[in-house]
């Protein structure tokens, strides 16, 4: 094997881990927010669990990127440690995928149907569709479905060139002498864990396996023991991304590297028991890229039958080597945050920032709510929870936009891209929202305090206008939780009735500013209020606007509202129909 031939390697190696990275990103995309949701549904059923961790492994093709999300999750308090274990066991099944399609290269036939079967003739055509989807499309899908059959294409590519670079390999003594050596199970599982960590890609080393494999100087024997210590080098990538994290999330990557360890050590156990007790004839024989597989799926699936019913104890195993154990976070909005890890899975991060910006959302407008009702029934304990809110409204406006900005320089979806666009436009009313509602405590402080208290008449106008406030913030929170379009439009109406309102109200005042049935004290908070609750409604009207326009993928606001204000016969129907609902009394 010359430098040639080296060098070769290497760049097939660099093909491949390309072309798996590539395809990697393209299904995630492809699969978008159904990740984050799947996950949603995991529960402590740990069949339900292994299921969704293979399909999800599956659609990503990457158990390492499976884990780190995991990492992701667990620090973010998103996640419990019990909920990741069935995904962890059924992300080792999943990525199984990938030598079973590598193991197509060892079809050899004179059929022409059955050798369009090898990936090396079929990943063309894959290559082919691919570049027309990127170059011909103008649907971000298909440029992505593009994406992914490059990828593929490229992988494959690598392979090949591994392939070749490495069938020298079989004529030359040397390398006989040296293989030698792998028939001890333990150097096996000790070579084939620390090759895996260092690329860290178990589908890339059971990849140069097969390669090896095409020489017919691999066997089983040599195989099985490599193939084992693939799977428990692969949990590198789950320790390095736990590096910095809470003590919950560690033991994710102590829960993955336990079970790989523990099924190693039982199924070689078995397996050299059986071998010493009745000589198995396959042990000596040379193994296939079909046969590598074949045992790479065995003993996933084996493994997870042995150990799915110990889930508690996995658990337990991870709570007695880290056992300082933290309580995971309560999911609170001021002590739960995006671990960076997420960002490795863009789709998953923005489902879960969408989260935090509706529960934003909901504190904005609870606090407003709560404010209002201070106005007219002041206690000290309901300003300190709407102060607590404010503070923790202004953090979260600014961890959230900093994450969303990171984001947004990912590789995303369309639709990832309109969720973005949306949290930023609104997440900056949502912090004003809470500006807003201590503006309007403390001027029901200072009616408290001073012992203030509004005419019957200016009571009567503000109870209307306080209602109207809160339909509007009902009204928008909710369009912008279920990303409702059509409930979007109701919340322009009604911010012009609410403007009409203030006027009137403002007119009303100074009528009894004149007659001397009000003071100019009075006036003061009268108007603070009433700036407050017009300052509400437009905060509205732009979440409103936003969810509107980005789903129209366009943000003109300004052509929008000239547009449905003037000869918009649907907005005149509900602009008709809250004047009507909220009328000042004569």
């Amino acid at each position: 094997m010359d430098l040639l031939s080296l060098i070769t390697l290497a760049g097939g190696l660099a093909f491949f881990l390309y072309g798996m990275h590539v395809m990697s990103t393209g299904l995630e995309k492809m699969a978008g927010g159904k990740l984050e949701s799947s996950l949603k549904k995991m529960t402590a059923n740990p069949w339900k669990s292994l299921l969704l961790g293979a399909g999800i492994t599956i659609a990503i093709q990457s158990s390492s990127a499976m884990t780190v999300m995991l990492v992701g999750l667990v620090n973010s308090g998103i996640m419990e440690l019990g909920q990741t274990i069935g995904v962890i066991m059924g992300s080792n099944i999943g990525t199984t995928l990938t030598a079973w399609l590598l193991a197509l290269i060892g079809i050899e036939s004179d059929n022409f149907w059955l050798n369009l079967l090898k990936p090396e003739n079929f990943s063309l055509i894959f290559a082919f569709v691919g570049i027309i989807f990127i170059m011909m499309s103008k649907d971000t899908r298909k440029q992505d479905i593009g994406t992914i059959f490059l990828g593929f294409a490229v992988l494959m590519f690598g392979m090949r060139l591994m392939s070749d670079a490495v069938s020298p390999l079989a004529d030359m003594p040397q390398f006989s002498h040296l293989l030698v050596a792998f028939r001890n199970p333990l150097l096996g599982v000790l070579v084939g864990a620390v090759f895996t960590g260092i690329i860290q890609s178990s589908a890339a080393s059971v990849g140069i396996l097969q390669a090896l494999a095409l020489t017919g100087s691999i066997t089983y024997g040599m195989a099985i023991p490599i193939i084992m210590g693939q799977n428990i080098g692969t949990c590198a990538t789950a320790l390095i991304s736990s590096i910095g994290v809470s003590k919950n999330a560690k033991k994710v990557a102590i829960v993955h590297i336990s079970f790989n360890l523990i099924g190693t050590v039982v199924c070689l156990t078995v397996f050299y028991c059986v071998n010493a007790l009745m000589p198995l004839a396959f042990i000596d024989q040379p193994i296939g890229t079909l046969g590598i597989a074949v045992v790479h799926s065995i003993f996933n699936i084996v493994t997870t039958i042995l150990l799915l019913p110990f889930t508690k104890q996995l658990e337990k195993i991870a709570n007695l080597v880290l056992r300082d154990q933290e309580t995971a976070s309560s999911g609170t909005l001021s002590d739960t945050f995006l671990d960076e890890r997420l960002l490795a899975t863009p789709s998953v991060a923005i489902s879960e920032c969408n989260n935090l910006s509706v529960t934003m959302a909901t504190v904005a407008r609870d606090t407003l709510l709560q404010s209002i009702r201070a106005t007219s029934l002041y206690e000290q304990s309901l300003g300190t929870q709407i102060l607590k809110n404010e503070d923790t409204l202004d953090l979260y406006e600014d961890r959230l936009s900093t994450y969303l900005v990171r984001l947004s320089s990912k590789a995303l979806s369309a639709d990832d891209t309109k969720k973005i666009s949306k949290m930023l436009h609104a997440i900056g009313d949502f912090e004003r929202l809470g500006d807003h509602a201590v503006n309007i405590l403390r001027a029901a402080k200072e009616l408290h305090d001073k012992g203030l208290h509004f005419s019957d008449e200016a009571t009567r106008e503000l109870a209307v206008l306080t209602e109207a406030i809160g339909e509007i913030l009902t009204i928008t929170t909710d369009a912008y939780q279920k990303n409702d379009t059509n409930l979007s439009t109701r919340v322009e109406p009604l911010e012009q009735v609410i403007d009409q309102l203030i006027a009137e109200i403002k007119n009303r005042h100074i009528e009894r500013l004149q007659r001397g049935a009000c003071t100019i004290e009075m006036g003061f908070i009268l108007s603070d209020l009433l700036s407050n609750y017009e300052r509400v409604s437009d905060h509205c009207s732009n979440i409103a606007v936003a969810i509107i326009e980005v789903n129209r993928n366009s943000f003109d606001t300004h052509q929008y509202l000239n547009a449905v204000k003037y000869g918009d016969k649907a907005f005149n129907q509900v602009f008709d129909q809250y004047a009507r609902k909220y009328t000042l009394a004569s």
